[in-house]
């Protein structure tokens, strides 16, 4: 008796560690708090409440245990409402329940404890842990148990994706929980069972299990080539991210490209837009465009709903001196969904955003409202100039988005950049030329006309001050700037935003402006100021002449004409990894077909072999040989049907043990049982006088178990009909003939008075 509870609550034990450790893998993603309470809070209730209800009926655990879920999830949705959560909290937990999932996968990693993205952790949590505890513990099967955890801490790595790091320890102790489960159930099985006397084995039988392992052997090795390479080849790649198969938010015209109202606020430049309280001088960014497509420049952002606490930045690490900058704003008439914040973000109180790892931009999904107050606390990191003299840019596949113009640009810009880049030793200096060339030679007006496009640029840039050229906002000189440098070879792009200074002050619209960023090999994205200080320019004509047109006006060593990305998305001239390019497209697909025929032939094999057994029992032999056969075969029937009787029985109890097996479960009223009284005579005979048994005997034990055996499987469900056909197990039992009534006396005696 003690032995057995301490094995059930070993096996409660090792479902509810299971349920925990799937647990804390979802943690992984989130900004910590209440998620690691709430979640084994989860995995804690859902197993020890179904252990308390297993003296009730199976069917009133489920609905009991589903109540308690709902009571949970309303304790971790008020537990995790925050001042953006509008309404009541019945209606705080209909909008999470109808919108957790999608929630969580436009969430930025760490995502935040709110009851939108705890709501389904939480629900596929309870759900293993209830699954799991109902087959561990009421089935009585703790292997099985395990797998609906399983399936939990799977979700969980799925989610998580290439967002936390590996998971390898708690891999390999889930491994091994699951290792102590099989061991317990092991002890279970053990426990339940007497061996009888070992008895000898048919030479022919053996001979037959021994090929039928080696046929199962060689097909688990064959199975194992043909999937180790797939496998292995999985191994060192980045997971899948399933947040890239969701929509992020939309964007309007005003939000993809702000960098058009820089006109419209040069021309208003009174305009109240917001409050900024700065704790140190520093530009306030409102967006980050890094496309263009020789028409307008475009902010290509991915953006995830983001708790308090922001993700890290992707893209190029940011190297120099960096401080900690506290900002505090109020929205007036900004507009638009674009959320104004200095350098790479790091915490927002106050307002729930969503997040581009990538750019570093925050976007509030509706608009951002007048008179919406929140705190930023941004990393803003100024690069070192001495080393950053000597710094080169970047040219592989992560660089080449931001050096690509586009398809066809005009010859005089390619002109111009040749020029203004002719002398320039390194990257850094061809940015200061082409920083001092813009200064120099353009002027600032706040009259001039909007547009960046190929046509604009050249307009601004080329044509005479008479005709209007040369004149423009920070619009045309940040796009100018970007354009000339990536035909340089310089990884570019456009910051929009605002001139921001320490304390407290109104930003107005007269502070708007645009400023190009390039990006250098340990340095990271440094700004750029191509603006003029003076306000007459020199003449272009002092240091740029156009060529003729009759003469070669791209010289490919000096600048990068229209370097546009390949259909393949490879740099011209990358070379191919080995084995990548010259893998045979349909080797996954080949392996897989391979790898099924294997595992089919594997299961024909022991179709075939168990019934060339049972007819061998059955059909062969002597009298005697032949009522033994069925007697093991009906002994085999009631294993597979999950009652298998005591070894100590004898042929007569185990007759009554196969007639108790009618009546129980739900299939039990399909099919009546044969009696097994003339099999269980039979084989009495055997035992106590061998060599009396004729054929006719044999042929009555052999019907009654052909009888019997057919009408307990006819009771059992499909899948389970389906299951006994394939399963090996039988292959590899003893073969016990049962305890005649001289062995089982001793167990009847009374004891001496």
């Amino acid at each position: 008796m003690v032995g057995r509870f301490l094995r059930g609550a070993g096996g409660v034990l090792v479902l509810l560690t299971l349920t925990a450790l799937a647990a804390f893998a979802y943690t992984r993603i989130y900004d910590q708090g209440k998620t690691l309470m709430l979640l084994m809070g989860a995995a804690a209730g859902s197993v020890l409440l179904s252990t308390l209800l297993r003296p009730l009926p199976g069917w009133l655990a489920g609905p009991v245990s589903v109540l308690g879920l709902t009571g949970y999830t309303v304790l971790a949705v008020n537990m995790t409402l925050t001042a953006e959560n509008e309404g009541t909290l019945f209606q705080v937990y209909a909008d999470a329940a109808r919108n957790a999932l999608p929630r969580l996968l436009t969430a930025a990693v760490p995502v935040e404890a709110t009851p939108d993205t705890i709501f389904a952790p939480i629900v596929a949590i309870w759900v293993a842990g209830l699954a799991g505890a109902e087959i561990g513990g009421r089935g009585g099967r703790l292997l099985f148990g395990a797998l609906p955890p399983t399936l939990a801490y799977a979700g969980a790595l799925v989610l998580a994706g290439p967002n936390a790091r590996p998971a390898l320890w708690l891999s390999m102790t889930f491994a091994a929980v699951c290792a102590v489960g099989l061991a317990l159930s092991a002890r279970q099985g053990a426990a339940s069972t007497v061996e009888a006397p070992p008895q000898p084995r048919d030479r022919a039988f053996q001979l037959r299990a021994f090929g039928g392992a080696a046929a199962g052997l060689a097909a688990m090795v064959a199975v194992a080539v043909a999937a180790g390479p797939i496998v292995f080849d999985h191994v060192g790649r980045t997971p899948k991210d399933p947040r890239s198969e969701v929509t992020p938010p939309r964007k309007d015209v005003l939000d993809e490209n702000p960098l058009i109202r820089l006109s419209g606020w040069a021309a208003n430049p009174k305009q109240h837009l917001f409050d900024a309280d700065l704790s140190a001088d520093a530009p306030i960014r409102l967006a980050v465009l890094n496309e263009y497509d020789g028409v307008t420049w475009k902010l290509s952002a991915d953006y995830r709903n983001a708790g308090r606490v922001l993700p890290s930045a992707e893209g190029p690490v940011a190297t120099g001196k960096q401080t900690t900058v506290k900002q505090t704003y109020t929205v007036s008439g900004l507009g638009g969904s674009l959320v104004p914040a200095v350098g790479v973000p790091r915490r927002v109180d106050n307002l729930r955003v969503a997040f581009d790892t990538n750019t570093g931009t925050l976007f509030k999904s509706g608009g951002l409202p007048a008179s919406q107050k929140y705190q930023v606390e941004s990393l803003r990191t100024q690069p070192d100039v001495n080393t950053l003299t000597l710094a080169s840019v970047p040219t592989g596949p992560e660089a080449e988005k931001y050096l690509t113009v586009a398809p066809s640009i005009q010859k005089e810009l390619v002109d111009l950049a040749n020029s203004i880049g002719k002398d320039a030793i390194s990257p850094h200096s061809k940015a200061l030329t082409l920083q001092a060339f813009l200064a120099e030679h353009y002027t600032f007006a706040t009259d001039a006309p909007t547009g960046h496009s190929q046509v604009h640029l050249k307009f601004f840039l080329l044509d005479e001050p008479k005709m209007g050229g040369r004149r423009g906002t920070s619009e045309q000189f940040a796009a100018s700037f970007a354009l000339l440098g990536r035909m340089m070879g310089l990884p570019t792009r456009v910051v929009v935003g605002f001139k921001g200074k320490a304390g407290a002050h109104p930003v107005l619209a007269g502070q708007a402006m645009a400023w190009p960023e390039v990006w250098f090999d340990g340095h990271g994205w440094v700004s750029f100021d191509p603006m003029p200080v003076n306000a007459k320019a020199r003449p272009l004509e002092e240091d740029y002449t156009p060529p003729p047109t009759t003469k070669p006006s791209v010289t490919p060593s000096t600048v990068t004409s229209s370097p546009i990305p390949s259909s393949s998305g490879a740099l011209p001239g990358a070379v191919t990894p080995i084995g990548k390019a010259a893998e045979d497209p349909h080797l996954g697909r080949t392996l897989a077909i391979a790898g099924a025929i294997l595992v089919l032939c594997a299961l024909l094999s022991v179709v075939l072999l168990r019934r060339s057994r049972h007819r061998s029992r059955l059909g062969s032999g002597s009298p005697a040989e032949r009522i033994g056969g069925s007697w093991v075969e009906i002994r085999d029937a009631l294993r597979l049907a999950g009652y298998p009787p005591p070894a100590h029985l004898t042929a007569s109890e185990v007759a009554q043990w196969a007639g108790l097996v009618y009546g129980r479960g739900r299939y039990a009223a399909w099919v009546e049982l044969p009696s097994l009284d003339q099999a269980a005579s039979m084989v009495n005979l055997v035992a106590f006088a061998p060599g009396m048994a004729t054929a006719d005997d044999a042929g009555l034990a052999t019907g009654e178990a052909r009888a019997y055996i057919k009408a307990l499987r006819a009771r059992r469900p499909l899948w389970r009909r389906l299951v006994w056909t394939l399963d090996p197990r039988p292959l590899f039992w003893k073969t016990t003939l049962p305890v005649s009534a001289e062995q089982a006396a001793p167990r009847h005696r009374q004891p001496a008075s």
